[in-house]
């Protein structure tokens, strides 16, 4: 069946992000060297319990301050988290296609405050969504059941009335696993081809 809506996820499929960016503007402003600034923005519990809904933003700057030796404000800390995402241009076109055609679109991201925060005021095609499920305002991250029950909620839609894409396979199983239509994302083409398929583009 055709879906009624477009479920994205956000980092590596709308917006590109690095960590290296955030990392080489923290560290002058730090006490802790480069790899502890690596391993702690790139695999750290903190992050984790941050885009989980754990900490809130100020707890989480605190963390930083404590832990990396941070000696910025929370704005400059903003700023240079914030720092990491860049657009991914053929993909924004997929998602203005969709919209074109009278789908409606969702945001469905393990991302956390700051970093949404950041999206919302960089990029104006962020804008352009019918609604927004966040790991860190449900408490549950991808691929826990909780946040696609949410999403399903948010929508008035279940099963193959949501296409998703996603670029964790696990995630895209678990999507599956309730009904949705869904491919994992690795290529602009293959997503724009798979929505193709799907009968929501020509």
């Amino acid at each position: 069946m055709t879906p009624k809506a477009i479920v994205f996820d956000l980092g590596k499929v709308l917006l590109d992000f690095d960590y290296g960016i955030a990392v080489r503007r923290l560290l002058p402003r730090v006490s802790a060297g480069l790899a502890k600034v690596q391993q702690w923005l790139g695999a750290s519990p903190v992050l984790l319990d941050y885009e989980a809904g754990r900490l809130s933003t100020p707890e989480f700057y605190g963390r930083i301050r404590d832990e990396l030796g941070y000696a910025g404000t929370l704005e400059e800390f903003a700023a240079a988290f914030g720092s990491i995402f860049t657009e991914i241009p053929p993909m924004v076109a997929l998602h203005a296609a969709v919209r074109v055609r009278g789908f409606r679109t969702y945001i469905f991201s393990n991302t956390n405050e700051l970093a949404v925060r950041h999206v919302r005021a960089q990029f104006p095609f962020f804008a352009n969504f019918d609604g927004y499920i966040y790991s860190f305002e449900q408490r549950a991250m991808k691929p826990a059941p909780a946040i696609y029950e949410a999403l399903e909620r948010l929508a008035g839609l279940r099963d193959a009335e949501l296409f998703y894409l996603d670029d964790r396979p696990e995630n895209v199983i678990a999507g599956r696993a309730r009904g949705w239509q869904g491919v994992v994302h690795e290529t602009p083409e293959r997503s724009r081809a798979a929505l193709r398929q799907a009968g929501v583009l020509d």
